[in-house]
């Protein structure tokens, strides 16, 4: 803010009049209060904008591979679950490879806490048992565990775990984002070992196209 101070001669000598004096101050409290509240905002705004990212936990490669085979062909039969995202917030698995037929059946869940979640944690119960035991005791612990300590162990865990399920996450082009978001939770929540996201095939496709005109038959009888 502008501050004018006018200063008038002392003299009172008549017919003679003295120029007055302008004498001028800038203020500059406001500005810098300004400049202050600038620069806050800025840096908050760049701390929010900053992107989320989420991390995903995938399957070690094994080095000594020295062929690059398909992921089916790597993981037994047995241990194989394949989960198929499709539209509408639904899901659909089944167990095994379709390596040649018969094919196994399709089976259409979703991502309620009795859907997908409960046939992971049966398939993967044992494992799931070994780490909630690990968490439950470095809670109990009168010594606090390092976060990383307790991490490692987890790792080791799910190193060794050779019975659980292998799941394949595969998505039909109509997915939303928030779907594939939803399936990796689960399988963080399951304590799933070995995840990957993989491309769907042909024959998922069909087996898939099948199963939807299968039922639409059935509900309109």
């Amino acid at each position: 803010m502008a501050e004018i101070i006018q200063e008038e001669g002392g003299g009172k000598k008549k017919g003679k009049r003295r120029a007055k004096k302008h004498s001028t101050h800038i203020d500059m409290t406001p500005m810098v209060d300004l400049m202050t509240l600038l620069l806050t905002f800025f840096m908050l705004t760049t701390a929010f904008s900053k992107p989320k990212t989420m991390e995903i936990v995938l399957p070690e490669k094994d080095q000594k591979e020295t062929k690059k085979e398909d992921k089916e062909n790597q993981i037994p039969k047995w241990r194989a679950v394949n989960i198929i995202l499709d539209e509408n917030d639904k899901i659909y698995y089944y167990t095994g490879l379709i390596d040649k037929p018969p094919y196994p059946e399709l089976i259409e869940t979703d991502f309620s806490k009795d859907g997908i979640r409960k046939y992971l944690l049966k398939r993967n119960l044992t494992l799931y048992k070994k780490i909630d035991s690990l968490n439950v005791a470095a809670l109990k612990s009168r010594k606090p565990i390092p976060p990383d300590t307790l991490a490692k162990q987890i790792r080791e865990l799910k190193k060794a775990d050779k019975v659980g399920p292998i799941v394949l996450i595969k998505a039909t082009d109509k997915v939303k984002y928030r779907n594939m978001v939803d399936i990796i939770d689960e399988m963080a929540i399951c304590n799933i070992a070995r995840y990957a996201i993989v491309d769907i095939n042909p024959q998922e496709l069909k087996m898939l196209e099948e199963y939807k005109k299968k039922n639409s038959v059935t509900a309109n009888k």
